[in-house]
């Protein structure tokens, strides 16, 4: 892997916000506080989404925020802004296209961007260690068309990626994998699995490939808690209506080593930011673990 161009640390506030339910798909929602509440956005371009990134930070404070697609190079990202909420952060991003990024109240460690001994994706992955936990940030490619290269290099992706979790990790490690994952594993996270299976988001063979990782030793945390059909986190532009209707998919994920997602208490998605205005066509996904702080505080 390679070091991260850039990373930013700041004061962190302790304030949190009241959680609003209205916009909530809540599964299993804690009555308590959570120690650590971690959640994943992909924000089709961070500076179009600014206003909407901020305020949700603001209103919901999660201890983890990790955004995917910000579509914004080093040089360009947001700095003033975010100097201004009290988060630590690092990313790596290129023009126009993919980038990843990872907010915490805690101090972030140990960042690494992309495949080791290959640059070409380095701003599809970033990884960190916060609060004891090793967090995987990933935008995983789309994949275009089944036939097509672009698609082959979308399967490729994930046998990198469950080459990078057996060389750096042990299933028994608190590892915490999110991020736009571009599948949609069940027939439940698609609105139409019938018309929409070979879709290169919904095919068998990115099935195979995402269970390959998940038997390495991670469990879909959201599933876990939710076992409800039409819980979506993307719904297309190009679909007169597809919010209203629920034309929705579920491609974004938390996943978590066993030993992890066993002490987590909570997942939902919050469909507020999808409706609001000049929305990415994602919103975000969170998970709550009652994970104990570290004995050393960061600040």
């Amino acid at each position: 892997m390679y070091p991260c161009c850039r990373i930013r640390y700041y004061y962190i506030r302790q304030n949190r916000a009241k959680l609003s339910n209205k916009y909530w798909i809540i599964c299993n929602l804690s009555t308590q506080s959570a120690a650590m509440k971690v959640a994943g956005f992909n924000v089709n371009s961070l500076r179009a989404r600014l206003p909407i990134v901020l305020g949700w930070l603001e209103k919901h404070q999660p201890d983890v925020l990790a955004l995917q697609e910000t579509k914004v190079q080093d040089i360009d990202f947001p700095d003033e802004a975010f100097e201004k909420t009290g988060y630590e952060y690092a990313f790596k991003g290129q023009k126009s296209y993919n980038g990843v990024a990872i907010f915490a109240k805690r101090k972030i460690e140990d960042v690494q961007c992309g495949f080791e001994n290959d640059p070409k994706d380095a701003s599809r992955l970033i990884t960190a260690e916060i609060n004891g936990i090793a967090v995987v940030n990933t935008y995983v490619p789309q994949g275009y068309l089944p036939e097509s290269e672009k698609f082959d290099y979308k399967l490729e992706w994930f046998d990198r990626l469950l080459r990078f979790f057996d060389d750096n990790f042990k299933p028994t490690d608190p590892v915490i994998w999110l991020g736009d994952l571009n599948i949609a594993p069940l027939p439940i996270d698609v609105y139409d699995p019938d018309a929409l299976l070979g879709h290169v988001c919904y095919h068998p063979e990115v099935h195979k490939a995402l269970d390959k990782i998940l038997q390495w030793g991670f469990v879909d945390v959201f599933r876990m808690h939710c076992k409800s059909p039409e819980q979506y986190t993307f719904w297309d532009y190009r679909a007169r209506g597809s919010v209203r209707r629920n034309l929705g998919w579920r491609l974004d994920h938390i996943m978590a080593t066993r030993p992890l997602a066993e002490k987590s208490t909570a997942s939902y998605i919050d469909k507020e930011p999808r409706l609001a205005e000049r929305p990415s066509d994602h919103t975000p996904i969170v998970a709550e673990f009652d994970w104990p702080p570290p004995s050393k505080t960061a600040h």
